[in-house]
This record gives C-alpha cells, structure tokens and sequence, in this order.
C-alpha cells in the first residue's frame, strides 16, 4: 500500500475502485456506516459528485452520503 495514493471518499477518483481505509466520524455514525457496508477494507466506488453529495456502489448497492460525511472516510487505491 502506497501512503501517496491515500485519500478521502469526497475526492476519490470516479469509477475507480477504491478501499476504505478507516473512519473518522463520531462513533454512532460510523456504526451507521459500517452497517451499510462502510467498514475498513471494503472496496467501494464512487459513482457521482455533485450538490454536496457521492453517490457510491458499496456491496453492489448505490448509496449516497453527504460530502462532509466523505471527508471523514479515508481510502486508498489498489
């Protein structure tokens, strides 16, 4: 794994599969998150940004999540 080529979900590259590295959120948002398929090594897309949202395919589900909330997910390429 490569430090340089971590980022946050909000500026993930679109289309590229990333994975999630860790959450930084308050606690009962990333229970939220990992029940909906947000949890550390999982590998997501981000599909679309746009109107302050990202609109994700987790678990082969598309989601979408504010781009505040995205900040808080760091994710790396594979």
């Amino acid at each position: 794994m490569n430090p340089s080529s971590s980022f946050t979900l909000a500026n993930a590259p679109l289309g590229r599969p990333v994975r999630i590295r860790e959450i930084q959120s308050h606690p009962d948002v990333c229970i939220r998150l990992r029940e909906l398929g947000f949890c550390e090594n999982a590998v997501i897309r981000c599909l679309n940004r746009g109107n302050g949202n990202v609109i994700c395919e987790v678990c082969n589900t598309r989601l979408g999540i504010n781009n505040l909330l995205a900040s808080t997910i760091s994710v790396f390429t594979f």
